[in-house]
């Protein structure tokens, strides 16, 4: 994954990720990449400072590629599923890194931002099925993060 500065004609600044940079290419051209606080395409990547691994970072990443590695050995699972749960996990590490952990305010706070009570941005906490439920009937767009095997062990 690639994390990119992104700016859109109204001067508003963010980041998006993408695959590669063809993949950002594309769906710009699409009019796919909007900017989230006035929902225009016109987006241009701005200067960012390069990402340099840490130690610790780098023990990070080989730690769950040990993992990984461990999980597909011992459960006897077949290599397509660990590579799944491998992009499950950036996935949800992704949204962690890049948006607000509002704990058990997050039915309040999804509320605001549908409503227009709020800035638009990235949000994640903990909310019931019932709560789930009441807000995607009144048309809030939620998603629930994945559970992996080591959440549970």
């Amino acid at each position: 994954m690639i994390k990119y500065s992104l700016s859109c004609e109204n001067k508003h600044d963010f980041e998006g990720w993408f695959s590669s940079s063809s993949d950002f290419d594309t769906q710009k051209k699409r009019g796919l990449v909007t900017c989230p606080l006035c929902d225009t395409s016109k987006i241009d990547k701005t200067l960012m400072t390069p990402s340099l691994s840490t130690g610790r970072q780098l023990s990070k990443t080989s730690s769950q590629t040990q993992r990984d590695a461990t999980l597909a050995t011992n459960t006897k699972m077949p290599p397509e599923s660990a590579e799944l749960i491998k992009q499950l996990r950036n996935f949800r590490d992704n949204i962690q890194a890049n948006a607000e952990n509002v704990g058990k305010k997050f039915p309040e706070e999804a509320r605001k931002i549908h409503y227009g009570e709020a800035d638009k941005r990235g949000i994640y906490g903990q909310a019931s099925k019932e709560e789930v439920r009441d807000l995607v009937d009144e048309g809030v767009e939620v998603m629930p993060l994945p559970t992996l095997p080591e959440d549970t062990n």
